[in-house]
């Protein structure tokens, strides 16, 4: 499991919680300072990468679907779909 001190990035809907990291969101009648707008630019920058590993993850349906056999062949399918998006990616360029 994740240390309680481990950082995350979320996305909005993870607003208010301990350690992650959030965008910044636009209060009623207010516009966002430059400096808001880079950060939010920065963090969504990062953030897709992520997003397109999940993607690729719930292609093969194991993560959004029900499994019905034991968890310890749930726990093997699961690393063996992470193991094919990995060789999936390595032919492309990670950022740092």
């Amino acid at each position: 499991m994740f240390r309680k001190s481990q950082p995350f990035s979320g996305d909005k809907a993870y607003q208010g919680g301990e350690n992650i990291t959030t965008l910044h969101k636009r209060k009623p009648k207010q516009e966002l300072t430059q400096q808001q707008k880079d950060e939010n630019k920065v963090l969504s920058s990062n953030r897709i990468f992520i997003e397109h590993l999940i993607r690729l993850l719930k292609i093969f349906r194991i993560p959004s679907q029900r499994f019905r056999l034991k968890f310890d062949t749930y726990e093997q399918i699961v690393l063996t779909v992470c193991g094919l998006v990995r060789l999936r990616i390595g032919s492309l360029v990670l950022p740092n």
